[in-house]
């Protein structure tokens, strides 16, 4: 099953808001666009060839909404590849459940979110009550507040 992308971007950039100017995230690092870490994730040589932008004309000059866009698509898809290697099955949860993976895994990286493991093991047992409960009991939740809350939520439902 696969997820819908367009809803996905939309949450992220309600989550993690859209900046067109470098900015200190909570954890002090530069960032921009929609949660693109300049300091831990850069901009690659890919991107630099395809957009035209580096660490440096970013910082100076900040970028385009068509330039954040694209930052995100590739932020996705790296998310993505994450998931695939480290947690096969989520591509087997449903299109919203799904998204809320994703989401975590946008927001804390795939190393935090594996720390999930009683959440993750419930996760793929379709146990999503207890999913959900893993969700709101973390570390996470009180720092990300109304996010984390509403990830559980989609999580509990499967619905948006």
């Amino acid at each position: 099953m696969s997820y819908d992308r367009v809803a996905l971007e939309a949450e992220l950039i309600r989550d993690e808001n859209e900046k067109f100017r470098v900015y200190r995230c909570t954890a002090n690092k530069r960032t921009i666009g929609v949660g693109r870490n300049l300091d831990d994730v850069g901009i690659s040589k890919a991107e630099t060839a395809a957009l035209g932008i580096t660490v440096a004309s970013v910082c100076a000059n900040g970028i385009t909404r068509t330039q954040s866009r694209a930052l995100l698509a590739n932020d996705i898809d790296a998310r993505e590849r994450q998931l695939d290697a480290k947690l096969p099955w989520w591509r087997t949860l449903s299109d919203v459940r799904q998204r809320v993976l994703l989401n975590m895994c946008f927001n804390m990286g795939i190393a935090r979110l594996l720390g999930f493991k009683n959440t993750l093991a419930k996760m793929q047992r379709g146990d999503f009550a207890g999913t959900a409960a893993g969700m709101r009991a973390s570390l996470w939740a009180r720092q990300v507040g109304a996010r984390a809350e509403r990830l559980a939520l989609m999580m509990e439902k499967g619905t948006a």
